[in-house]
């Protein structure tokens, strides 16, 4: 595979949707940077702030992800009154902004509700689980929207499809937020000055990237073998290891969960 097909390049954008995910995500985020702002300064920490902002500076590595996984945005009247709201192309795909606010929503939210609960130790493998459960949910929801009513989608020859969602990709998505969290609020405990939480900036793109190609390369090269070498029973096997291999980096991580410490209120 490892080409847009032609009837997927030429598919019409649906601009209400396309409106919809732009100015109802971004309402989303501003409210989300109310709270983190206010929590924030309620614990004299800008982990919130900051998650959430290198959620959204790390959305700009999206096209890499979109190679990798099949993904196109519509836009077949670029250029023109009405075309698609973007800001820069890449490998030919052309970037919407919402998708900025979509890394916020999908992948810095976990940080808000649950980060304070890991930094104090609070947080148990069992609650863990269900907040994972709970991040692909929100990722099929949100996807299977974007993917359904004529936004984008995942074009490749995926199994396993919620409506027109590939249930991997929110396997991955749910995991690679888990993988973020935990690992983000390490950060937070051995370096909560503003300073030291600067490296939520490098520490997003490494999660968000490695988690994703980490665990999803099973899928991701059995949807690009050659024709000779392409089956449907490939794209199962890879299907159904990625997913095993997210819910064995999960159970790791129930491992590495920070250990209670006495944190003033």
């Amino acid at each position: 595979m490892g080409f847009v097909p032609p009837e997927v390049m030429q598919q019409e954008l649906n601009l209400f949707w396309q409106n919809i995910f732009t100015f109802v995500s971004w309402g989303i985020v501003i409210v989300m940077l109310i709270i983190a702002v206010r929590m924030g300064r309620a614990q004299r920490t800008a982990f919130y702030l900051f998650a959430i902002l290198a959620a959204c500076v790390g959305a700009f590595a999206e096209p890499l992800y979109d190679v990798a996984f099949d993904l196109w945005f519509y836009d077949v009247h670029e250029g023109e009154p009405g075309a698609m709201l973007s800001h820069f192309t890449a490998f030919g795909i052309v970037q919407p902004w919402w998708s900025h606010s979509g890394y916020v929503i999908l992948y810095a939210t976990a940080c808000l509700y649950a980060g304070r609960r890991m930094f104090e130790g609070r947080m148990t493998p069992q609650l863990l689980f269900i907040i994972w459960g709970a991040e692909i949910f929100a990722s099929c929801v949100f996807e299977g929207i974007g993917t359904g009513v004529g936004v984008y989608e995942y074009f490749g020859p995926y199994v396993l499809r919620l409506w027109n969602y590939p249930f991997v990709i929110g396997v991955l998505e749910g995991t690679q937020t888990i993988i973020f969290t935990v690992m983000a609020v390490h950060l937070w405990r051995r370096l909560p000055s503003t300073v030291g939480l600067l490296g939520l900036f490098v520490l997003f793109p490494v999660t968000m990237l490695g988690g994703n190609f980490g665990l999803g390369w099973p899928i991701i090269i059995a949807l690009h073998l050659s024709p000779a070498e392409f089956s449907m029973g490939l794209v199962w096997a890879g299907t159904l290891i990625s997913i095993a291999l997210c819910a064995i980096a999960v159970y790791g991580l129930t491992k590495f969960l920070p250990q209670p410490v006495s944190v003033a209120r």
